[in-house]
C-alpha cells in the first residue's frame, strides 16, 4: 500500500514551527501561547499574499520586540564580569578597552546566532540538542550546561550577597545575605505571572540602576578622557597584561546565556507561515540586541575606567576584588552627597540580583528543553534555584573568612564555566548551519566562516586559561592523573560534537513528529 501523500509545505521548517504544528505535540515549550506578546496581526496589511515582501520599519514593532535582548545582556554585567572589569582596569589601566569593545562585538555575534536559531525554528537550543543528539550525549550536554549555570549562579549570588553585606554595614553575615538574595530572586520571578512585559520592565529598571550607579562613580573619579579614547582606538598589549587580555575575551561568552537567548525570543508570537514575518522578527531582535549590548559596553567601560583611574600603578592594584574594592574607593573618594561605597554596592546589587534571576530563568529552559519535563514553572524554578543556592550556602559558610579565599573560589568558578564553552557554541554553530533545519535562514558562507573563527578563538582563549590555571594550581601525581583522564574525555567529546556537526544531521525523526511520513520512508 502506498504511503499517504505529503503536504509539499510540510518540509519547510518555518511551517513546522508554527503554533498550529506545535499544538499537536506534547513537548515542553519555552512559553505557552497565552504568555506571549502578541505581534501577529499588527500591520498585516503590509504583507503580500505569500508574505515575501520586505516590510517597512516600524517603531511600534521595535518596541514590541524589545525585551529579550536586554534580558540576555544582563549576563555581560554579572558580578563575575564586573570583577574582571575592575581587575583589568586596576592592572592594565586603559590599555585593554579596545579588546573589551571587540570582545563585546564577538559576544553579540554569538547571541544573534542564538536568536536566529530560536526565531527560525520556533524551538530553543536545549530542545534542539535533545532532538539532534543520542541520549548519552544530550545527558552529557545537559549536565555540562547545569554545571556552567551553577558556577555562574554562585558568582552572581555571592556578588549580590556582598552588596547586601555592604549596605547592611556588615551587620549581616554572608550566608544570611545569600538567603536574602535567594528570596528576592523568587519575588522577581513571581512577576512573570503578571506578564512577560512586566518582568522585562523590572530588568530594565535594574539595568538603569547599574548605569546610573556606575556613571555616578565615573563622574566622581573623573577618568582621563584622552587615555580612554586611546584605549578604545589603539590596540596595546604587553607581557604584564596578556593574562588579563585573555580573561577579557574569555568571560564574555556565558554558556547558559546562549541557551537563554534562543528561548527568550520565543516570547513574541509571530506568524511563522510567512517568511517576511520571520525576517522581520530577526531584524528587530538584531536591533534591540545591539542596543542592549552597546548599553552594557558603556557600563563595563565606566567600571574599567573608574578602577584604572583609582588603582592603576598603585600598590592595591593586585589585591582589589569585589569584597574590598568598595572600601578602597571610599578611602580615596569618600564624602560627597552619597558615599561612593554605597553607590558601588547599589550597582553591584542590581548586577547580581538581575543576573541571578535570569540565571534561574535560563535553568528552567535548560532543564525543560533537555529533559522535556512537564513541570509547573514555579516547581522547575524551585528546583533550579535550589541547585545553585545549596552549594552557594556551603560556599558562604566555608569562604566567609578572608578575601583571598573568595578570590580563589572565583578563579575555580571561572574555570568551571570556561570548560563548558564548547558545549554551547559547537551545537549552536552547526544547528544554524543546517539547511534542513533552518531553511532559507541558514547562515551563509561568509557569516559561517566568521562565526567559526569566533567560536574557535573563544575556545582557544578559554583553553589557554585552563592550561595556565591547571599548570599553576594542580600538583601531585594523583590529581594530575585525574586531570589528564578528564582532559582526554573532554577533548574526545568535543571531537565527537564537531564530527557529528560536520556530517549532515538526520532530521527525519524530528520531522516525523510534525508530518505524516511513515516510519518506513523515514
Amino acid at each position: 500500500m502506498s504511503p499517504p501523500p505529503r503536504d509539499p509545505q510540510s518540509s519547510d521548517p518555518l511551517l513546522l514551527s508554527c503554533p498550529r504544528h506545535q499544538a499537536d505535540t506534547d513537548d515542553e515549550t519555552a512559553y505557552d501561547s497565552d504568555q506571549k506578546v502578541h505581534v501577529v496581526g499588527i500591520d498585516d496589511n503590509d504583507d503580500d499574499e505569500n508574505g515575501l515582501t520586505s516590510l517597512p520599519f516600524s517603531w511600534k514593532k521595535l518596541w514590541l520586540f524589545t525585551g529579550p535582548g536586554f534580558l540576555m545582556s544582563i549576563a555581560f554585567l554579572d558580578p563575575g564580569n564586573l570583577e574582571g572589569d575592575l581587575q583589568s582596569g586596576a592592572i592594565a589601566g586603559y590599555s585593554l578597552l579596545w579588546l573589551m569593545m571587540w570582545a563585546t562585538a564577538m559576544g553579540l555575534l554569538v547571541q544573534l546566532l542564538s536568536a536566529r536559531l530560536g526565531v527560525a525554528t520556533g524551538r530553543h537550543l536545549a530542545e534542539l540538542c535533545r532532538e539532534e543528539y543520542p541520549n548519552w550525549a544530550r545527558y552529557v550536554l545537559w549536565v555540562m550546561a547545569e554545571l556552567a549555570l551553577i558556577g555562574a549562579d554562585i558568582q552572581e549570588v555571592i556578588g549580590s550577597a556582598i552588596a547586601v553585606k555592604i549596605l547592611s554595614n556588615g551587620y549581616l553575615p554572608l550566608w544570611a545575605c545569600v538567603v536574602v538574595t535567594a528570596c528576592d530572586c523568587f519575588i522577581f520571578l513571581f512577576l512573570e505571572n503578571y506578564g512577560v512585559r512586566k518582568l522585562e520592565a523590572v530588568f530594565a529598571v535594574l539595568i538603569a540602576t547599574m548605569a546610573i550607579s556606575f556613571a555616578w562613580m565615573f563622574g566622581e573619579t573623573k577618568p582621563n578622557g584622552v587615555e580612554l579614547l586611546l584605549g578604545l582606538l589603539v590596540p596595546r598589549l604587553s607581557s604584564k597584561t596578556i593574562k588579563h587580555a585573555v580573561g577579557v575575551v574569555g568571560c564574555i561568552i556565558m554558556p547558559h546565556n546562549v541557551f537563554l537567548h534562543s528561548a527568550l525570543v520565543q516570547s513574541r508570537e509571530i506568524d511563522h507561515r510567512k517568511k517576511s514575518r520571520v525576517q522581520e522578527a530577526l531584524k528587530y531582535y538584531s536591533i534591540e540586541s545591539t542596543i542592549a549590548l552597546v548599553v552594557c559596553f558603556g557600563i563595563n567601560l565606566f567600571i574599567t575606567t573608574v578602577f584604572a583611574k583609582a588603582f592603576y600603578g598603585t600598590k592595591e592594584a593586585d589585591s582589589v576584588g569585589l569584597v574590598n574594592v568598595g572600601q578602597y574607593l571610599q578611602e580615596k573618594y569618600g564624602g560627597g552627597v552619597l558615599p561612593i561605597l554605597y553607590i558601588w554596592a547599589i550597582g553591584l546589587l542590581a548586577a547580581g540580583q538581575s543576573s541571578t534571576t535570569t540565571g534561574t530563568y535560563a535553568g528552567q529552559f535548560i532543564m525543560g528543553g533537555f529533559l522535556n519535563l512537564k513541570l509547573k514553572k514555579w516547581l522547575r524554578a524551585l528546583i533550579t534555584r535550589s541547585c545553585a543556592i545549596i552549594p552557594t550556602m556551603i560556599v558562604a559558610l566555608l569562604f566567609d573568612t578572608t578575601e583571598d579565599s573568595l578570590d580563589v573560589l572565583n578563579e575555580w568558578l571561572n574555570v568551571l564555566q570556561s570548560i563548558q564553552i564548547p558545549f554551547a557554541l559547537i551545537p549552536l554553530l552547526f544547528l544554524v548551519s543546517n539547511k534542513q533545519l533552518m531553511g532559507v535562514f541558514t547562515i551563509g558562507p561568509v557569516l559561517k566562516t566568521v562565526a567559526t573563527l569566533v567560536t574557535g578563538l573563544v575556545m582557544v582563549i578559554n583553553g589557554y586559561l585552563l592550561v595556565d590555571f591547571f599548570t599553576s594550581e594542580v600538583t601531585g601525581t594523583l590529581l594530575s592523573t585525574l586531570i589528564s583522564t578528564f582532559t582526554a574525555a573532554y577533548v574526545g567529546f568535543i571531537i565527537y560534537l564537531v564530527g557529528r556537526g560536520v556530517n549532515i544531521p538526520n532530521w527525519s525523526n524530528w520531522l516525523k513528529k510534525f508530518n505524516t511520513i511513515p516510519a518506513s520512508d523515514a
